[in-house]
């Protein structure tokens, strides 16, 4: 019996993009694809309904249920070494079940059953260890990237908790049989596959790779690192960040003084369209922000004719819609920063027209989530992006801001996976990007700036940030909000005795 790894070397003829094929509302879009295009892999049932060059099967009861399917429609069956009984790891292996199973049998002796290893405890062969933690894609992803595989893509490998029409038979036999509340599950995984393997992975039906437009210069590339880890780490699709101070477009300096960007990054947002040479989607963010949900969430919404996406503010808020986080439609764009500077100079244009209404746009709708633009505010599973917008008190340059901790939590965690360098920190700090007892408290790990000793504030004494002009979004400062009081008291241990008076402030502002 070969392992799949084998029989991957030796097929002269596999040089194509994968496409790995679910029962997930997606696979119904299947007859609007060339197959022809692809080396294909199924997943489970899916054989029954297309021809595939594998058809990967994790559980043993599918084998019963499909064996005609397999035999006419896949070129190979794959199996991992000891298959799923019940959805768990069966007690029999391969080399077991075979000499019961007259099908598995067949496919043995036809050289067409391939294994591999998914359990550390007990492995056979030629094969590494490929990691399946809830669902069988991530088995086949993984496989296919071990093998070196390059371009994956995927139908039918949705989330939420349905399966598409062509398998609603299954919905009372095998949907989320494993005691998942969601297929949701499965992102996290392919996130950490994108990131470890460099694999360029997306779903066939959704424009690829994302593309993340940064507005920073220089001295904020710490920050947007950072803010680029931690779009990867969550993203369940390929992802290409473009810090725009790189982009090689020229920005005209207005000559009215009332006219100048408030920032030195505050107009390169309209260089987005002639970046992506006018074409497909873009997603703009600035610098001083961190993602803690798959952006492809923001990247897949629908524009139904918009040319822009911004964030929907709360209507308790009292504020206009932002303009720092949106999905922009780059092919119904025409932007040139060149005629809209032209139009600031001859009074056609204000500045705040532009930056606050973005008036250059005709048709802008504000429905992305606000969750996507949370100005200073963090919510455990529910923040998608939390936006640093006081510039004085962002976290790598002041120890004054309470959710420091989650920023340098990503920073440690982007240093620890060679994701960040310790000697690119230490040269932003060497060059005063950043404050000096930053290098402090990377050295000693120390996530909550507020516990830095004395020794280290000292470090910052003299230390002037690159901007301290205010910034541009007018959210209130945190020492202006009930907000900085609770997120003190987030910080303070329950175990301190100070627990009802926690609450109890907790309370008061939860009210007001």
């Amino acid at each position: 019996m070969q392992s799949f790894f084998d029989w991957f070397k030796a097929q002269e003829t596999l040089g194509l993009p994968w496409l790995v094929l679910g029962k997930g509302p997606s696979f119904e879009k299947l007859s609007q694809y060339n197959l022809s295009d692809f080396d294909s892999i199924s997943l489970n049932h899916v054989i029954d309904e297309v021809r595939v060059t594998a058809a990967h099967i994790l559980d043993l009861d599918v084998i019963d249920a499909c064996k005609d399917s397999i035999d006419k429609n896949a070129q190979v069956l794959v199996m991992p070494w000891v298959p799923h009984v019940n959805n768990g790891a069966g007690l029999q292996d391969l080399s077991e079940l075979t000499e019961g199973n007259a099908f598995l049998a067949y496919m043995r002796d036809q050289g067409r059953l391939l294994y591999y290893n998914h359990l550390p405890t007990r492995t056979f062969g030629n094969s590494p260890l490929i990691e399946v933690q809830y669902f069988s894609s991530e088995a086949a992803i993984n496989l296919l990237a071990a093998c070196g595989v390059r371009c994956i893509r995927t139908l039918g490998i949705d989330g939420g908790n349905s399966y598409g029409h062509s398998f609603s038979h299954l919905n009372g036999t095998t949907l989320l049989a494993n005691g998942r509340k969601s297929f949701n599950r499965q992102f996290g995984q392919m996130a950490k596959t994108i990131m470890t393997t460099g694999i360029d992975l997306a779903p066939l039906d959704v424009p690829s790779p994302i593309r993340v437009y940064v507005a920073t210069t220089e001295e904020q590339m710490l920050a947007v690192k950072v803010l680029e880890y931690s779009i990867r780490k969550h993203s369940s699709m390929t992802v290409e960040v473009f810090p725009m101070h790189l982009g090689g477009v020229d920005i005209p300096q207005p000559k009215d003084r009332k006219n100048w960007p408030r920032t030195p990054f505050s107009f390169q947002r309209f260089i987005i369209p002639e970046m992506a040479e006018y074409q497909g989607r873009a997603i703009y963010l600035d610098s001083d922000m961190q993602v803690f949900k798959d952006i492809k969430e923001l990247w897949n919404l629908p524009f139904h004719d918009a040319q822009v996406l911004a964030v929907r503010e709360p209507s308790e808020s009292g504020r206009r819609p932002q303009f720092s986080v949106m999905l922009l439609n780059c092919a119904h764009l025409d932007w040139k920063i060149e005629e809209i500077v032209r139009r600031l100079d001859s009074d056609e244009l204000t500045y705040e027209r532009l930056m606050h209404d973005m008036s250059v746009a005709n048709n802008i709708k504000a429905v992305v989530d606000p969750s996507w633009n949370c100005l200073e505010r963090y919510k455990e599973n529910e923040t998608a992006l939390l936006h640093y917008t006081d510039m004085s008190t962002q976290p790598w340059i002041s120890i004054h801001n309470p959710l420091g901790y989650l920023w340098f939590r990503d920073l440690f965690e982007a240093m620890d996976n060679g994701f960040i360098s310790h000697e690119f920190v230490q040269e932003h700090v060497d060059r005063g990007y950043v404050r000096p007892s930053l290098w402090y408290q990377v050295e000693h790990r120390i996530e909550d700036s507020f516990l830095l000793p004395g020794c280290a504030k000292q470090l910052d004494k003299e230390y002037k940030a690159a901007f301290t002009s205010i910034h541009e979004h007018g959210a209130n400062a945190w020492l202006n909000t009930g907000a900085f009081l609770k997120a003190i008291l987030r910080q303070i241990s329950c175990r301190t005795g100070l627990t009802a008076l926690r609450k109890r402030v907790h309370a008061y502002f939860d009210r007001s």
